[in-house]
């Protein structure tokens, strides 16, 4: 059955791979990038007849503005793939003063499954891309700028999504389906080479991993957990996540920073 999926951070490296491998199975693929140029190119690459659409997830506005356009196009959307994140960049401050990888890697998947809701139905899954790198959140850090190592802001957004995507499917027990995946460790993407410097392993270890998550039924009743694919198997994610103060604490800060933006 053909499946309507939203990927984010679809114009390289994982996302690409997994639109491709989706498009070619016959489904509808929808692209988000932030550039229109490079959407272009990956929707050629991808072939048939993907939608795309174009924001800086770094930007909440435009985060609401792209959801409330595939809304617009869209009464049902199947999966969607919470793809996009960032580990390393020359501007590490956004414009409304946080972390860059809290507001990609965290906070702008928190807003757009949120404000995409309506058009998930009970059946429907949330795959969002965790990592082996976690640690413990600094909210305060989450919430207000402050100088971080790439990695530890990286690792604490990883283990933030993580986080709630297990509450929002406690939340959510009829569905649609929440699902942390870690695609798999130091595979060959842009973040991998730019953050490393190394080539990495196989892209089609993450890929495929996704697609599994998105469609594949040892995830259809996985709500709530997080998929280690360097083990292969549900796992625990970093003891914090089982913290009921971190747990609380992450929470209120989504709640304040999405405040009507993800309704």
């Amino acid at each position: 059955m053909t499946k309507t999926i939203l990927i984010t951070g679809a114009t390289d490296g994982i996302g690409l791979l997994t639109a491709r491998k989706l498009a070619a199975e016959g489904h509808q693929v929808l692209l988000h990038g932030r550039s229109e140029a490079k959407l272009e190119a990956a929707a050629a690459e991808v072939g048939g007849t993907p939608q795309t659409y174009r924001a800086d997830l770094s930007k909440m506005g435009e985060v609401t503005a792209m959801a409330d356009a595939i809304r617009a196009d869209h009464n049902r959307l199947d999966v969607l793939i919470n793809n996009a994140g960032i580990l390393k960049t020359a501007q590490t401050q956004t414009e409304a003063g946080r972390d860059i990888r809290f507001d990609v890697n965290t906070i702008a998947p928190y807003v757009l499954t949120r404000r995409l809701l309506p058009i998930l139905p009970p059946e429907a899954r949330v795959v969002n891309l965790s990592s082996a790198a976690q640690a413990p959140v600094e909210v305060a850090a989450m919430t207000d700028f402050r100088a971080m190592g790439d990695m530890d802001a990286y690792a604490q957004s990883k283990l933030a999504i993580t986080i709630w995507s297990a509450e929002m499917a406690k939340s959510l027990p009829d569905g649609p389906a929440i699902i942390a995946v870690n695609p798999g460790s130091l595979l060959a993407s842009k973040m991998v080479k730019e953050g490393f410097g190394v080539a990495g392993s196989d892209l089609n270890v993450g890929a495929d991993v996704l697609i599994d998550a998105a469609l594949g039924d040892r995830f259809a009743q996985a709500s709530g957990r997080y998929f280690d694919n360097d083990s292969g198997q549900f796992a625990a994610p970093h003891g914090a996540a089982s913290d009921p103060a971190q747990v609380r604490a992450v929470m209120q800060a989504l709640a304040d920073l999405a405040g009507p933006l993800g309704a």
